[in-house]
């Protein structure tokens, strides 16, 4: 059994991200934030689908020309080859998300 919100990890100085299951053309893992965003130059961009609920905290990410505010319970489906930035996550308390990577080889990002 995995309580997603037991033994939270201090992320004020990084973001973490703890693998939960991974099975041919699925990975799930909590991701815990605090205050961390993605720089302009570098944006996100996977292979696969990646499908996001913030548990926890508040989020902002910007995809195909918008920005999308996230609060608890709030989801996201971030398509394969989509750019995309973390703008803003709540600097004062974690949050936490549940991410499934959908089309991922055993576990691992699926080739480009």
């Amino acid at each position: 059994m995995t309580n997603l919100f037991r033994d939270l990890p201090d992320a004020s100085a990084a973001e973490v991200f703890t693998s939960l299951l991974a099975r041919p053309g699925c990975r799930i893992e909590r991701i815990v934030s605090q205050g961390q965003t993605t720089p302009a130059q570098t944006p996100y961009r996977q292979a696969h689908e990646e499908w996001v609920l913030v548990l926890q905290g508040a989020a902002r990410i910007a995809l195909e020309g918008r920005e999308v505010a996230l609060e608890p319970g709030d989801t996201l489906l971030i398509p394969a080859h989509a750019e995309h930035w973390v703008t803003y996550t709540d600097p004062t308390v974690a949050t936490v998300w549940l991410a499934l990577h959908l089309g991922v080889v055993d576990g691992a990002p699926a080739p480009a």
